[in-house]
């Protein structure tokens, strides 16, 4: 029996997620398999994937929409899908007091899987003064330590990169040996060198475990502390090689254990699992040094895996070599529950207008549509990401963020054609 949380395990108690002795590690790297959802079992016919949807602030709202009718107009064979929309986030705490009211928890503890948009406002903070994330909130609650930031290019025109400048992410001189696959966008005639990679960021320790202390200013200091334990290390670092093994064996710590004991500790716990997977090839580096090669030389990296500071700054440098962060997905899962949502936050300056880039929210439900597991939803998820492909071979189908007019729906409606 899984459960998303000790204290919710009574509201999963009559749940289906009942996995049959003898199973091995599902696509996710994170549950086993195979997983059927609450809602049916495959013996009664169609499947029903029961999906909570959490829209939350600011163009959250804008980019959820779209993600959800391009889920709605994927073709499926004896599968369906069951949206529930609940309120959350910084306007819900004005309305009611609570940024996740209890239903809203409720649903996505018995959920098969949570779409998110965005939650938290500038301007809507705690008494305190600080400003509500209750994304981290929901990390914690269910622990979703595997926190996946999958970093693709899909075309040169969206990089700051020079080196990378053509179609796919190919270095210019690898396009110029074989452009011809290239623009017909074949896949599988990808040389090595592309910006494709995964970072893999624990979310629920690290120096993420002090936000909820508090300081006494009158101290005149205020500390925080990195807390790295052996089973959370352990769970993460076992997640990011099991993704490696489904891509091109290589897996990269990311740490500064030339100065913190925590990260000496964590480099530690890294070696011993590196043990399970010996096809797997292994680097250390340092997280500053880290960061220069994630510039200098992206394609070198397969599968990252670092702490959730470090995981969290250096996911949005990795998304500044794609195009920013309305191209990057994301996705937080723990041993039972997973939550999908884009890595950006709730940009309220443009919330409403129709500008926003939906691209990382749909690939973020290409992500969930992969961790459910099923063959209808993993086909789904590849139509979804040839689709994405196949409309940004047009540098002319753009949003603004990326130097083009095509509004948010615009851009889910090339998208919908294109699957």
């Amino acid at each position: 029996m899984f459960t998303c949380a000790p204290v919710l395990s009574s509201i999963l108690a009559d749940s289906a997620h009942v996995v049959p002795p003898g199973t091995t590690v599902g696509v996710s790297g994170c549950r086993p398999e195979p997983y059927y959802p609450t809602m049916t079992t495959p013996q009664q016919g169609t499947l029903t994937f029961d999906i909570a949807v959490l829209p939350g602030d600011g163009i959250g709202v804008d980019v959820t929409r779209e993600a959800v009718r391009v889920l709605e107009a994927l073709p499926f064979d004896g599968v369906k899908f069951a949206f529930h929309e609940f309120s959350v986030g910084a306007g819900e705490y004005q309305r009611s007091g609570n940024p996740l009211p209890a239903d809203a928890l409720d649903a996505c503890a018995r959920a098969d899987a949570v779409l998110l948009g965005a939650m938290g406002l500038p301007t809507v903070r705690w008494p305190d003064g600080k400003e509500m994330t209750p994304q981290l909130d929901l990390r914690e609650k269910f622990e979703l330590y595997c926190g996946l930031r999958p970093i693709r290019l899909y075309h040169g025109h969206d990089t700051p990169l020079k080196r990378y400048g053509r179609s796919g992410g190919f270095p210019a001189a690898e396009c110029a040996e074989s452009g011809s696959d290239l623009k017909a966008g074949r896949l599988e005639s990808r040389p090595s060198e592309t910006i494709d990679f995964v970072i893999v960021r624990e979310s629920t320790e690290g120096l993420f475990s002090a936000r909820l202390s508090r300081s006494d200013p009158a101290k005149g200091e205020a500390c925080d502390v990195m807390r790295i334990t052996r089973s959370g290390a352990e769970r993460v670092c076992r997640a990011a090689f099991q993704q490696a093994m489904k891509r091109r064996k290589h897996c990269t710590l990311v740490d500064k254990a030339n100065v913190l004991p925590s990260m000496v500790f964590f480099r530690s716990v890294f070696d011993s699992v590196a043990k399970e997977f010996p096809e797997v090839k292994t680097d250390r580096v340092y997280v500053d040094a880290a960061a220069l090669y994630l510039v200098q030389r992206p394609h070198t990296f397969d599968v990252l895996v670092t702490e959730n500071m470090f995981g969290d700054i250096l996911s949005d440098l990795a998304a500044g070599l794609v195009g920013g962060m309305g191209m990057a997905p994301s996705a937080d899962i723990g041993d039972g529950c997973a939550v999908f949502q884009p890595s950006h936050g709730s940009a309220p300056d443009i919330a409403g207008k129709g500008i926003a880039n939906p691209i990382a929210t749909i690939l973020s439900a290409a992500l969930m549509l992969e961790w459910l597991d099923h063959p209808e939803t993993v086909k789904a998820a590849q139509r979804i990401h040839r689709a994405v492909e196949g409309v940004l071979a047009n540098p002319a189908d753009r949003t603004p963020d990326l130097g083009g007019t095509l509004t948010t729906t615009q851009m889910a409606d090339k998208i919908i054609k294109a699957l």
